[in-house]
């Protein structure tokens, strides 16, 4: 398609934009008595209008029901879990049964790694990619000292070509090979938060098994973002957050998925709690665990239904749409943006420099941007005039136009505000 940086233009694709129904299904902040120009889904989706009937509900039930609410509610709690699994099974590509919802985020890979980080004396090591998200960092170096391994020894980065911005396959896959049958777990992030970049994780997953390590994904930046075939691609586990592109609220419930090779065996560990055990007998108290026969055997606690009912109140926009119409004008509209900023950059006097793939089967959402030499003035000055979007040191600023609810005029009208931002 042949991009034009007008306002008619914008407006005639989002005429075309099968989604552009489904902005009005979102809240949107203002600035100067305008709703924003919201970039930053990729740390916090916009609240879906549907968020508050479903919590209401909740609340409804607590109020004339109380206790009974756990059998007797519209939605009964004790199972109100099970509802997220079909529709999250269709976002990342896995069977219903492989799906859980619990705890946040870091706390789930925490658990998951109890089953699935078990090292010896020769396989002891992790390999993750530099410069991970702060909070695996710390989870990874904290899980190795529990083990009583040096994550200086343990940990191993795989890294980046000097000069470049981005991972190469092929050198993850050397990574991998070369560490060989010292590895015991590769865990990476799906999509890099810092540079957008997708990882290629049926390929690392492969490549991984052929050295017999388990192989797990954070996918915090990639659930409800780009196409995951996690059961296909015989991905060993996974977990993501959900308050990102699939808009649940602020540090909401995490999903895990588990795959179904793990369920029901005796030796595989893992951490257990009596929400995980038989659902039938649950309530008869037995003195010892009898495990679900799903990836809810990793439950531990009653679920929290206050934190479940916004996600599922998302889940049922999803479940309308499909990821496919998402990727699609993802694709699209990430693209557009990618043509606005380079169309600006010619226009000033100045430097952008797009450090996410240009290719699209390499990018999900997200565009980062580093802004050479004009540094935070300038995101200021988006955020003044009503420009949501996100800064990482030491120089870039993070874009993400989600489909659900960005517009193609929002990136027109974003590039206006960005070459008056660097002129003035």
């Amino acid at each position: 398609m042949q991009f034009e940086n007008t306002r008619e233009f914008a407006q005639k694709l989002d005429e075309q934009d099968f989604l552009q129904s489904y902005r009005k299904e979102f809240l949107f902040p203002k600035v100067n008595d305008k709703d924003v120009i919201y970039f930053t889904g990729n740390s916090l989706g916009l609240q879906p209008k549907k968020a508050k009937q479903f919590v209401d509900e909740v609340m409804n039930d607590w109020a004339s029901l109380a206790v009974e609410g756990h059998f007797h509610a519209n939605k009964p709690w004790w199972d109100y879990h099970e509802r997220l699994a079909a529709p999250l099974s269709k976002i990342v590509g896995a069977k219903p049964s492989e799906i859980t919802v619990m705890n946040t985020l870091t706390v789930n890979l925490h658990l998951l790694m109890a089953s699935f980080y078990r090292p010896t004396a020769k396989r002891y090591k992790i390999i993750c990619e530099e410069k991970a998200f702060p909070s695996d960092q710390y989870m990874l170096q904290s899980q190795v000292r529990f083990h009583g391994y040096d994550p200086q020894d343990a940990i191993v980065e795989i890294k980046k070509r000097k000069g470049e911005h981005n991972f190469r396959t092929e050198d993850i896959v050397k990574t991998i090979n070369e560490v060989g049958e010292e590895c015991a777990l590769i865990l990476m992030g799906g999509v890099n938060y810092y540079t957008g970049q997708v990882f290629d994780m049926k390929t690392i997953t492969a490549e991984g098994h052929k050295i017999g390590s388990f192989v797990g994904w954070d996918l915090a930046h990639a659930a409800g973002n780009i196409k995951l075939n996690l059961h296909d691609w015989d991905v060993d586990f996974a977990s993501w957050c959900s308050y990102k592109y699939m808009n649940s609220g602020p540090g909401n419930a995490s999903g895990c998925y588990i795959h179904e090779r793990f369920h029901n065996r005796k030796d595989i560990p893992r951490f257990e709690g009596w929400w995980g055990t038989e659902k039938e007998s649950r309530f008869l108290m037995k003195p010892t665990f009898e495990p679900m026969d799903n990836a809810d055997a990793w439950q531990l606690s009653n679920a929290p239904i206050l934190s479940l009912a916004p996600y599922l109140a998302s889940l049922t926009l999803f479940e309308e749409v499909g990821m496919d119409v998402l990727v699609e004008k993802r694709n699209l509209i990430v693209s557009y943006l990618e043509f606005i900023l380079k169309e600006i950059d010619a226009q000033v006097d100045s430097a952008f420099e797009i450090i996410t793939p240009s290719n699209p089967e390499e990018r999900g959402t997200q565009l980062s941007v580093f802004l050479h030499g004009e540094g935070k003035k300038i995101f200021d000055y988006l955020m003044d005039n009503g420009v949501i979007t996100d800064w990482r040191e030491p120089n870039v600023i993070r874009l993400a136009p989600a489909p659900f609810y960005c517009s193609f005029e929002d990136m027109f009208n974003f590039g206006q505000i960005l070459k008056q931002g660097i002129k003035s």
